[in-house]
């Protein structure tokens, strides 16, 4: 997959540009929604025989738009869009930077610089994507605009027990820990990557050594609680059980939640490695124990309870 970071005004060459059928949105998620968008953009590609392309911006509108927004959380951080795009075998991705620049473009200088200038044939959007200042522009303006230049096809809402399938919903599941819904929107494991860091080593000394991630801070991450998980390391999978806290029974005071996870059967030094870790279920709150052993009593349960969840 080839990746283009373009800002307005874009200096990519229209003579270079392959015919491209694409999708357009924001894709946070990359949910059942988003994922009919891409396919059908991959399709029209295929019949047609042009290249395949997903267009999307990056950061969130609101960061820039609203005052009292100052950092935005993804589902899909920026590098995991990419990683799940290239896994569907798109052929472009476009980045466009959202700034006030762009938000200030009419919808007719929208789709003149960003839809005819990256050479799009075919734009395959959902049926409530809206563009262009003050978000004037939708899906039917695309059509207006369309002329005989380009092909516009636009996608109803998918829904899941009578409900919009959307990244909204998703984050409401996420901070109820409802992983196992949240999975089924996404149409597979809501996934983090992160980098393995030397905490403090306190789970060494109770049976329980636990792999410290570093998580990008873009990254928005489900209730705090014990989970269980698959950790992806080097193309294995383990499982293992997670803990997302501030780790009561031993500290006091923690406000920002770490990340440790303990890999079944798996006991080397993976410092400094990346871990990909796949949620699959809530399993507890995090509680503050009366003492180490009342903690690793609880970790027993919870490890065989973890492991008859994945056995099943």
């Amino acid at each position: 997959m080839k990746i283009f970071e373009v800002t307005y005004p874009h200096s990519l060459r229209l003579e270079e540009l392959p015919d491209t059928a694409a999708a357009i949105g924001f894709f946070d998620g990359i949910h059942r929604g988003h994922r009919k968008l891409i396919h059908t953009a991959k399709k029209a590609a295929e019949e047609k025989q042009m290249e395949s392309a997903v267009i999307t911006f990056h950061p969130h509108p609101s960061a820039v738009l609203k005052k009292d927004v100052q950092h935005v959380e993804y589902i899909t951080p920026l590098k995991e869009k990419k990683k799940l795009l290239q896994q569907m075998d798109v052929d472009r991705m476009y980045i466009i930077t959202f700034n006030r620049q762009l938000a200030s473009l009419s919808p007719g200088e929208f789709i003149s610089h960003f839809i005819d200038g990256l050479n799009i044939k075919h734009i395959v959007g959902g049926f409530d994507y809206t563009f262009g200042h003050k978000g004037k522009g939708n899906m039917e303006t695309m059509k207006t605009h369309a002329g005989n230049r380009f092909e516009v096809t636009v996608i109803d809402k998918v829904e899941m027990n009578q409900e919009k399938v959307s990244s909204t919903k998703i984050r409401e599941l996420m901070k109820e820990g409802k992983i196992e819904q949240v999975n089924a929107l996404l149409n597979r494991p809501l996934s983090i990557t992160g980098t393995v860091v030397k905490g403090d080593q306190r789970g060494r000394t109770i049976g329980y050594p636990t792999a410290n991630l570093q998580i990008h801070p873009d990254t928005l991450m489900p209730k705090p609680g014990v989970y269980a998980v698959k950790a992806l390391y080097k193309n294995e999978e383990y499982e293992a059980m997670a803990n997302l806290g501030v780790k009561p029974t031993f500290t006091t005071g923690e406000e920002i939640p770490s990340l440790e996870v303990h890999l079944f059967d798996y006991n080397n030094d993976i410092y400094g490695e990346e871990l990909r870790i796949e949620w699959h279920q809530y399993i507890r709150d995090e509680v503050r124990f009366n003492g180490v052993d009342e903690l690793i009593t609880q970790l027993q349960k919870d490890e065989q309870q973890i492991r008859n969840y994945f056995s099943l």
